[in-house]
């Protein structure tokens, strides 16, 4: 499992340490925005909470149960698109995953709702490819590196 050491860099990909941006929503704090709720759920994805992802699912949508055991290895994530109106938001984000060592990436674009100051994970339009990176190209698993000098 990767780490979630509050002093290193979050799993949302926000470059920021990881205790001044997830952690205080994972420890109950609400999120300021859909985008931050998402990122927020993107890191629980990545540290395997599914009680986190449960508590901020919105109960009309969500799961009565959630096993992560089987979920990928997610490496990183891409924010393309986030707006909030109100009440409600959209966030259209692309994640990167990696399972039995192939490459590919989760799209969505995901509707969230705010009801008592709280905001809540509603739904998502999700689409799915397999990603296949060229030597030289950025690696996807987020390092920064080549992937030819990184995970090749």
């Amino acid at each position: 499992m990767p780490s979630d050491d509050p002093k290193a860099n979050c799993p949302c990909g926000s470059g920021k340490p990881y205790e001044q941006c997830c952690q205080p929503m994972h420890l109950g704090d609400p999120a300021s925005t859909p985008e931050a709720l998402m990122r927020s759920r993107f890191a629980a994805f990545v540290q395997k909470r599914p009680e986190y992802l449960r508590a901020t699912w919105h109960p009309d949508t969500r799961p009565v149960t959630l096993d992560l055991d089987d979920s990928p290895d997610w490496t990183s994530l891409q924010v393309i698109s986030s707006e909030e109106h109100e009440r409600r938001g959209q966030v259209h984000f692309r994640a990167i995953y990696r399972v039995s060592g192939e490459w590919g990436y989760l799209e969505e674009v995901s509707d969230f709702v705010k009801e008592g100051g709280h905001w809540y994970y509603l739904s998502g339009e999700t689409g799915e490819g397999v990603l296949k990176p060229g030597r030289n190209e950025r690696c996807p698993c987020g390092s920064g590196k080549k992937y030819k000098a990184c995970c090749l």
